[in-house]
């Protein structure tokens, strides 16, 4: 875990206090978010975030001590995206994991850099707050501490690797929009590839069993299929956790967050 030069987390330490700070924490997590969003996590720096805050990189040193601090701003930021309201949670434990997978869910696809930018990050209020929200969630499984874990070890597993996933495929679908000559040359090698017969298994699979049809199987492109998929996904892991762990089934909460 990422700590600053002194060992102390800067949630331990106050924020610097005037009558009238210029900048606060927050607000300078919030351009270094933007950044991000619009050029990527590597684009995030200290100068660089001061600058957009037409300060002194010095002056900067003032609130945020390090980098490591400003991605723990980052980091705690973006976790207020993954709770669910603490009125609208609810109180069966497999519609309030659903509700907690979709949030998660929904918060990484707005900011797919963050899948691995924050894995040295600290440990921050809002991180805690999603994990005692997590766990209240399954407060009243009847689990063992351990297996309560599993089971949100195991949502989380599937939410980030869904989520990787679905922003790989709409980044194909972005590249097919913008090179359509490219997409069509790698479809062609790879159709003349399928119909050499080293591929049986994937021919079988993109021309429904004709061999002389051309690929029309393939992954989720858009952002409706994709996040049809992870619904089905998601409710299949929750069927096995159920039956494996010895759970009630539990009901589905039908609305998906906007």
């Amino acid at each position: 875990m990422a700590t600053t030069e002194d060992g102390v987390p800067i949630w331990a330490r106050p924020e610097p206090g005037s009558r009238h700070p210029r900048f606060t924490r927050a607000g300078i997590a919030a351009v270094a978010l933007e950044i991000a969003d619009r050029e990527g996590f590597e684009a995030v720096s200290m100068r660089r975030v001061a600058a957009e805050l037409d300060a002194g990189t010095m002056s900067l040193y003032h609130y945020v001590r390090t980098k490591a601090d400003l991605i723990a701003l980052m980091d705690d930021a973006l976790m207020t995206e993954a709770l669910v309201p603490a009125a609208e949670l609810a109180g069966d434990w497999r519609a309030a994991l659903t509700q907690v997978a979709r949030r998660t869910r929904a918060m990484l696809l707005r900011h797919p850099w963050a899948i691995g930018a924050f894995q040295a990050s600290q440990f921050g209020p809002n991180a805690m707050r999603h994990f005692e929200q997590s766990l209240a969630a399954v407060a009243g499984t009847g689990l063992e501490p351990r297996a309560r874990l599993e089971l949100l070890a195991l949502i989380d597993d599937y939410v980030f690797g869904s989520a990787l996933h679905g922003v790989e495929s709409l980044r194909r679908a972005a590249l097919a929009r913008a090179e359509p000559d490219a997409v069509r040359r790698a479809v062609e090698f790879g159709i003349a590839q399928m119909r050499s017969g080293a591929f049986p298994q994937i021919e079988a699979l993109a021309t429904g069993g004709d061999p002389g049809a051309g690929a029309s199987v393939g992954p989720p492109m858009d952002p409706e299929s994709i996040e049809a998929r992870f619904e089905r996904g998601l409710q299949a892991v929750l069927d096995g956790a159920a039956l494996r762990m010895g759970l009630a089934a539990g009901s589905v909460p039908t609305t998906p967050p906007g």
